[in-house]
């Protein structure tokens, strides 16, 4: 079969970034000895049409610093250093990490310094290993820590704005559904905790290198300008386990599977009517402002 027809930019002016193609994309992996892993789910993107998609979702501009995790062999990150101020990229693989300043020194050469890489793993890297405070999150996420890792930036970084992320897009109907709907969960509540989540699009698997088996989807949250309640390590420490616990149990009502929560069935339900809450309903009707609530009832 036919190598499929590069989709990348050909090399330009100084200071504007050559895109990564199909056949770009296979020459780096060889170059650097890569071979995609599951365990760090890796997929790279080789479209760019595609990365310029997620980039204008994202909405970043000039004023922006970009946090990127796992960039890979860099073909968002060129994308993102050619519209936005600086990119923050955290990548775990070292061989990665190591090479990306190189491909983007060869590919975007007006724009290398722009481009700040942090060897971590996102799961666990805290605002103080960053060389800058980024401003917005663009990320095609590794699908099997998707949704732990948004979870903990926008928790770890207060000064994200936005977040744009590819996802599994069973993961994004997850963090982007209502109440009521027959996936929202615990990722629905929690993200609706930070911002307002809505999908931003698809994306088909003949994009990624490795095809991927399965399809996958934008999530974009936007941070509450005004939050409508503290967000802080403490009161997420108050509010998150309610979320648990109602959720652990789905078929049962909210007195019965918050009663290990609240110490007693008779005392979740005092908590229950005490945040105007019915103590018969289920978990997945309420929204995120409801738990807040009754979190507050403790």
């Amino acid at each position: 079969m036919p190598e499929p027809e590069s989709t990348a930019s050909a090399p330009t002016a100084r200071g504007v970034a050559a895109l990564l193609g199909p056949a770009e994309v296979r020459v780096l992996a060889e170059r650097f000895g890569i071979r995609p892993t599951k365990q760090l789910g890796q997929n790279f993107v080789h479209d760019a049409n595609t990365v310029r998609r997620i980039v204008t979702a994202a909405g970043v501009g000039p004023g922006d610093t970009v946090l990127e995790v796992g960039p890979g062999l860099g073909s968002l990150t060129l994308a993102l250093l050619d519209v936005v101020r600086s990119v923050v990229a955290v990548e775990i693989d070292p061989v990665l990490a190591d090479a990306l300043p190189g491909t983007v020194a060869d590919r975007a050469p007006g724009l290398a310094e722009r481009l700040h890489v942090v060897r971590a793993d996102a799961l666990r890297v805290s605002a103080g290993e960053l060389p800058a405070a980024p401003t917005a999150l663009v990320a095609n996420l590794p699908y099997n820590v998707a949704v732990p890792v948004l979870l903990h930036l926008l928790a770890e970084l207060p000064g994200l704005t936005t977040a744009l992320v590819m996802v599994q897009a069973e993961v994004a109907d997850r963090l982007a559904a209502p109440p009521g709907n027959r996936v929202y969960g615990v990722p629905s509540v929690k993200a609706g905790f930070f911002g307002t989540v809505r999908r931003a699009g698809a994306v088909g698997t003949q994009v990624f290198w490795p095809v991927p088996r399965v399809e996958s989807g934008l999530v974009r949250v936007d941070r509450y300008a005004e939050p409508p309640w503290a967000t802080d390590a403490a009161h997420r420490a108050r509010v998150f386990p309610v979320i648990d616990a109602a959720f652990a149990q789905r078929r049962k009502t909210l007195r019965a599977a918050l009663a290990g929560w609240a110490g007693s069935a008779a005392e979740a339900e005092r908590r229950l009517r005490a945040a105007g809450i019915d103590p018969a309903a289920r978990g997945e009707t309420l929204d995120t402002a409801a738990y807040v609530r009754l979190a507050e009832q403790g």
